[in-house]
């Protein structure tokens, strides 16, 4: 895409959103991409992150010499019930917007952004409010299937509205279609970058059998219970037909190795747990033939960006239900499993044997997999955000 010479020479970005990494993380990449977009036409770029004081961002952007402020913000704590939603913390709560909006208008104003970019998490919506009474063009970014909550609050006051998957648009109000955009989700370079051998040396892997595909679990940076309990029930089984490399979360790992420590001598060898992954996720993710995992939004960019054949197991927590309607959209395409509901060894087994067994079926579901991928997502979100800028 060719920018209009009429930009200026420094572009003024806001970056808005936060609270965890599903909301974080794309805007980060999403601003390293326009940075190296900019720098590559002689361009700077100014950022400013508005965030939340306890969120993941307030950790993020500083260490990457982003300029951070804070605003007032107000969460709303969801429930089934409509009466339970008038409770006395989202009553507090609520009453502390109209101050955020008052902070974040100030800070637009004074700032003077090209865009304001929103990427989601309750903090988004002062700023994002900001943004119109400023007359600053606000991008909008879903990572999810269906628009969370800030952004459909801030749906009707978007120039763009860029979301991660076709199955989106019929899903958003009709009014704000148009302003719709498929970018897919902005999955870190480095991620897209591993080496399986890599990983083989870093961990010293060298009991795995290669004939055998492997297996990676991760229940995120803290682990998650049930997978480590269906996957521990189901420990011998999965270890006959694969390698595993198990992510289980540093809290977990004592309880697992007990576990371990039974295992036939012959398989020990085939098993590799860790409390946490760190700078080699690339590569775990290369050797990687087949993944089970929490299917939250920055996951499935991931996997489908590299085609890897999955086995999701949704937090049933997650808000409006999304973990469930991202593992479902993928399963409706053969390209994941979604396990919801009561998730038993038995029904993990089921799901894997044709997965661990069958090459051709691995092949089919990873190439599915990938057609869903969006590896130049970051690329696509740059040009809305400079399209936006330009009035185009």
């Amino acid at each position: 895409m060719n920018e209009p010479s009429r930009l200026p020479s420094t572009f003024r970005l806001i970056v808005t959103g936060g609270g965890t990494g599903g909301h974080t993380y794309p805007a980060l990449t999403a601003i390293r991409a326009l940075q190296a977009r900019l720098a590559a036409g002689g361009r700077a770029l100014d950022v400013l992150w508005i965030g939340t004081p306890d969120g993941l961002e307030a950790r993020v952007a500083p260490a990457e010499g982003i300029a951070f402020t804070t605003v007032a913000t107000g969460k709303i704590r969801r429930s089934a019930n409509p009466l339970k939603m008038v409770s006395p913390a989202n009553v507090k709560d609520m009453a502390r917007v109209p101050l955020g909006v008052a902070q974040a208008r100030k800070i637009v104003s004074g700032f003077r952004p090209d865009v304001v970019l929103a990427t989601g998490g309750y903090v988004a919506v002062p700023a994002g409010l900001a943004a119109r009474m400023c007359k600053r063009p606000l991008v909008l970014h879903e990572q999810t299937v269906r628009l969370g909550l800030a952004n459909r609050k801030l749906a009707g006051s978007a120039a763009r509205i860029a979301v991660s998957s076709e199955s989106t648009l019929p899903l958003l109000p009709e009014a704000v279609r148009s302003a719709a955009v498929v970018t897919g989700n902005p999955v870190r370079p480095e991620v897209l970058a591993g080496h399986a051998e890599k990983a083989v040396a870093a961990l010293g892997l060298t009991g795995f059998d290669r004939r055998l595909p492997t297996l990676y679990v991760t229940g995120g940076a803290q682990g998650a219970q049930q997978i480590n309990n269906v996957v521990r029930d189901a420990l011998p089984w999965l270890l006959e037909r694969a390698n595993m490399v198990h992510q289980c979360g540093p809290a977990n790992v004592e309880a697992l190795r007990v576990t371990a420590a039974g295992l036939h001598p012959h398989l020990v060898g085939r098993y590799y747990l860790t409390g946490f992954v760190g700078p080699e996720l690339p590569d775990v993710l290369a050797l990687a033939d087949v993944v089970i995992s929490r299917s939250g939004a920055g996951t499935l960019a991931e996997l489908t960006a590299l085609g890897k054949p999955a086995v999701f197991v949704p937090l049933a927590s997650s808000a409006g239900n999304e973990q469930a309607h991202n593992a479902k959209h993928l399963e409706d395409a053969g390209a994941a499993v979604a396990l919801t509901g009561e998730v038993t060894a038995d029904r993990l087994q089921h799901a894997l044997e044709p997965l661990l067994t069958d090459p051709a079926r691995r092949a089919g579901m990873a190439k599915a997999a990938r057609a869903h991928g969006r590896p130049d997502a970051a690329d696509r979100l740059v040009d809305v955000i400079l399209s936006a800028a330009s009035g185009g």
